[in-house]
């Protein structure tokens, strides 16, 4: 028995993996296949397109932060009921959380799946050297896993048939198409309007022309062979399996400024008693009747500061939800929406919720990026005190507190160990992105701290009604 999934890996960073990974999507669904699209590693971005273009939920797969067991699992879920499953690479092949292992890299999650891989490469300017890049990647990977090459940024077809001349002589693989360089396909932008243009369905005629683009250079129907692998089993005892009916309800704040969230995240809470409840401070929705705690994830709140400063009905809201003793979660973007203000890069200021006493100052250049392992220290309603989960953190702020506070968790990363994010009564707030998948107890807590939170309210209203 066997289903059908390919990995368009690339030779590094701007090899051109997301275009050619959707446009493939585009052009498979065009001729009526059902595609469910995944994305290797923590990327937020990427898989809003894959969600566009296929009309299924993407998701990630990241080996490093959530397991290799974990990655089969996600990956059979969401792959169910698809005839087709795309998995979109992450900067090389072999990148991934350590220079000297394929951890985490699409390398590993390739090996995970057992599946076959199109390596992307950039052939600008170069011909039989080509054959070089592409033995080379053949030779660090498994055996056989390698199983064709995309040809990307060719001057024309005689120099694609040169350069796959050259890879099929040397490497003994197909090489099953190309995309021109005067073409110049790329992406819109992947910050400012990207998510809302998706959402609206303003690129919907862009992925239809970058499918046909695609069509017309890449032999659909040899990808479509290539792409037979053998069945990946889902687990026996999912850790997404409904523990219990809906209980709370966690109000969790979704539109163009707060979109960052991983499908798993929801679908733990959700498995774990919670009821989701999206809004929108954007457009200045206040946080939900009846919610016992408050999910404010990443996104690009300072694209958005002057919006977001001028709903004071929102903010309101969050203020007294918090001084209720809501317990809230602020990841990267949400932690800034917290602080007293985000002021941008020509130095305005924003006025922003304000119960985290300080300023979130946006950088021209990137003030963190990576994998975290984190340590919980007291007190902390989701990691609890000496506990560990897995996330990461990518953000150009730097957030300069007016006064100390108490850390919310100790980070590991590539430079050294450090306590991080902040602790307020009920409120967890820093730059780092949790993913609930590296510890489920990470979402059975957080319902749990809405579940005391809404009896402590039912309490209090019994014993004012008494009264």
């Amino acid at each position: 028995m066997s289903q059908r999934r390919i990995m368009i890996a690339g030779t590094g960073s701007g090899a051109g993996k997301t275009t050619v990974t959707i446009g493939l999507m585009a052009a498979f669904k065009a001729r009526g296949v059902s595609v469910q699209g995944f994305k290797c590693g923590p990327d937020y971005i990427d898989p809003t397109y894959h969600t566009a273009v296929t009309g299924r939920p993407s998701r990630n797969l990241d080996s490093w932060m959530t397991g290799r067991e974990t990655v089969k699992e996600i990956y059979a879920r969401g792959a169910k009921g698809a005839e087709l499953s795309i998995i979109e690479g992450v900067m090389g092949y072999f990148d991934g959380k350590d220079p000297l292992k394929n951890d985490g890299s699409s390398a590993d999650i390739s090996e995970v799946l057992n599946c076959p891989v199109l390596l992307v490469v950039n052939c600008a300017s170069m011909a039989r050297s080509a054959a070089a890049i592409v033995k080379g990647f053949q030779a660090m990977a498994a055996s056989g896993r390698i199983v064709g090459v995309i040809a990307n940024r060719v001057g024309s077809e005689s120099h694609f048939n040169i350069v796959k001349s050259a890879i099929e002589q040397e490497c003994g693989i197909p090489v099953v198409g190309y995309l021109k360089k005067e073409n110049d396909i790329s992406i819109p932008e992947r910050h400012l309007g990207l998510i809302p243009s998706v959402e609206r369905g303003e690129l919907a005629g862009f992925f239809e022309k970058l499918g046909q683009l695609v069509s017309d250079t890449v032999d659909i129907e040899a990808i479509w062979k290539l792409a037979e692998a053998p069945v990946i089993e889902p687990a026996e005892r999912s850790m997404f399996t409904k523990v219990k009916e809906s209980t709370v309800k966690i109000a969790v704040a979704k539109d163009a400024a707060f979109n960052f969230y991983y499908e798993e995240n929801l679908e733990l809470l959700q498995a774990n008693g919670a009821d989701i409840q999206f809004f929108s401070p954007l457009q200045d929705e206040p946080v939900p009747t009846g919610a016992s705690a408050l999910y404010l994830g990443g996104g690009f709140p300072e694209e958005f500061a002057a919006l977001l400063a001028s709903n004071e009905k929102a903010k309101q809201s969050i203020r007294q939800a918090i001084a209720a003793g809501l317990p809230t979660l602020a990841e990267c973007g949400g932690f800034m929406y917290l602080t007293e203000a985000i002021e941008d890069t020509s130095g305005e200021v924003y006025p922003m919720v304000g119960v985290i006493p300080g300023v979130a100052t946006m950088q021209k250049k990137l003030a963190a990026l990576g994998y975290r392992e984190l340590t919980g220290l007291a007190p902390n309603f989701l990691l609890a005190e000496g506990a560990t989960a897995r996330g990461h953190e990518f953000h150009y702020s730097k957030f300069m507190a007016k006064e100390p506070m108490k850390a919310a968790y100790e980070t590991k990363g590539r430079f050294g160990t450090k306590e991080q994010g902040f602790v307020l009564p009920y409120v967890i707030a820093g730059y780092a992105h949790f993913h609930f998948a590296s510890d489920t107890a990470l979402a059975r807590r957080f319902v749990e701290a809405a579940q005391q939170y809404q009896a402590e309210r039912t309490s209090e209203h019994a014993v004012s009604s008494d009264a």
